[in-house]
């Protein structure tokens, strides 16, 4: 099971050969001022998972969440047109950390934690194509205000880490997480006619 709404999240798993069943915690995602970025998705992909775990005790579930670090400061989701160019503005030409937090529960209540970094470097978009990419919605989507596998993938010079982790989601991480809990990722695999 996946506790998030994210499309991008589902469409990682998806393209990996996963289809899992989606169930929105509804967490709450207040978290204490003083902590870290690190911890923040840490403790939030807890919390979304565990809303769903107590649901549904028999699944296993995933939670996750993203933040965007820069100048020592956690951005979610801009809130309204507004935040996303102010946002831009602070990040054209620079470089800046997206952290996703991973809670993987299984069955029986056993759960392995981990959190994805990846450095993103900014292109330097001409205030024309920030006001067109930010007319688009999508920076209010994503953390971050932007993303690689959307519209703002030209204004995204280069990543250093996993790119399914800026997206939302880390393979590599999930499957290290998997084995901890003595499963496998091709376990998780559709078969053949369930592609059909």
């Amino acid at each position: 099971m996946l506790a998030s709404g994210s499309a991008a999240r589902l469409r990682v798993l998806q393209h990996a050969g996963i289809d899992p069943e989606v169930v929105v915690s509804g967490a709450d995602e207040a978290t204490e001022d003083l902590l870290d970025t690190l911890a923040v998705v840490g403790i939030l992909a807890e919390r979304k998972a565990s809303a769903v775990a107590g649901l549904r005790p028999d699944a296993l579930v995933l939670g996750c969440d993203s933040l965007l670090e820069l100048d020592r400061a956690a951005f979610g989701k801009p809130a309204s047109a507004e935040q996303a160019t102010e946002m831009w503005a602070r990040l054209s030409g620079r470089e800046a950390t997206l952290f996703t937090g991973h809670c993987l529960i299984a069955p029986g209540g056993r759960r392995v934690r981990g959190v994805g970094r990846t450095v993103v470097r900014f292109a330097s978009p001409s205030d024309a194509e920030v006001a067109a990419y930010v007319a688009s919605g999508e920076p209010m989507a994503v953390a971050g205000g932007f993303s690689v596998d959307g519209l703002g993938a030209p204004f995204v010079e280069s990543i250093d880490g996993d790119p399914g982790n800026v997206i939302g989601l880390s393979l590599p991480l999930l499957r290290r997480m998997l084995a901890e809990l003595g499963l496998t990722i091709t376990g998780l695999w559709r078969t053949r006619q369930d592609t059909g």
